[in-house]
């Protein structure tokens, strides 16, 4: 997907510093000070436009929301989704690169990640790039509480086979598998752009959710 400039966002963004947080490595293990209270902390990495992680938090208000992008371009349209929304305490924004979770969070700061619609990076030498590789779940894991989960959704076949198999090698418990959600859609599903866009042209869409297992326990 190209991106379109806007070269008014980084000022947008800087104007915003209650949504988008600046230096997040400072609040690394100390999330619970930039919220307030001692809710557990669920992520999205790439979050886009906004839409799922700001129905999510306005759902569930006794949890709190980070939302994860990397580029100017899309985030000030995650901001202004917020905004639009209203008074959303328990959810914030980071401009960073999910490659780089490591840096803002530690073992124990994340209950639960989702990945929507993530890129699938098709071609077999660009595997490694997949947000479900066996590198990322490795990062994921060093930020999650224990038994922590992934709920991942995409239209993409192929990545979510891979994702399957990837998960499954990796010794995660793969408690919800759906090859259709939208034949038998669970309750509280809240949508993204993308998902709304595909499903409505009839295309399935995959899900799943997997928990992580303590090794010594395997």
């Amino acid at each position: 997907m190209r991106l379109r400039h806007k070269p008014w966002a980084e000022d947008f963004i800087a104007a915003h510093p209650e949504i988008v947080i600046a230096n997040p490595e400072e609040h690394k293990g100390k999330w619970h000070e930039v919220f307030g209270n001692n809710h557990p902390l669920h992520i999205e990495v790439g979050t886009g436009k906004g839409q799922f992680v700001t129905g999510m938090a306005l759902a569930n208000p006794d949890i709190n929301y980070i939302g994860i992008e990397l580029y100017d371009s899309v985030i000030v349209c995650a901001v202004e989704t917020i905004l639009e929304a209203g008074d959303v305490p328990n959810l914030r924004l980071l401009k960073v690169n999910g490659a780089d979770l490591h840096k803002f969070f530690q073992k124990n700061d994340v209950k639960q990640v989702y990945l929507n619609f993530s890129d699938p990076w098709p071609k077999t030498r660009h595997a490694k790039r997949r947000l479900t590789h066996e590198e990322f779940l490795k990062l994921y894991e060093s930020i999650l509480v224990d038994f922590g989960e992934i709920h991942f959704k995409t239209d993409n076949r192929g990545l979510f086979e891979f994702s399957l198999l990837s998960m499954s090698s990796y010794g995660m418990l793969l408690k919800d598998v759906s090859l259709d959600l939208h034949a038998n859609p669970p309750e509280g599903n809240v949508m993204t752009e993308y998902e709304e866009k595909f499903s409505a042209k009839g295309q399935p869409i995959y899900r799943l959710e997997s928990q992580f297992v303590k090794k010594e326990s395997l």
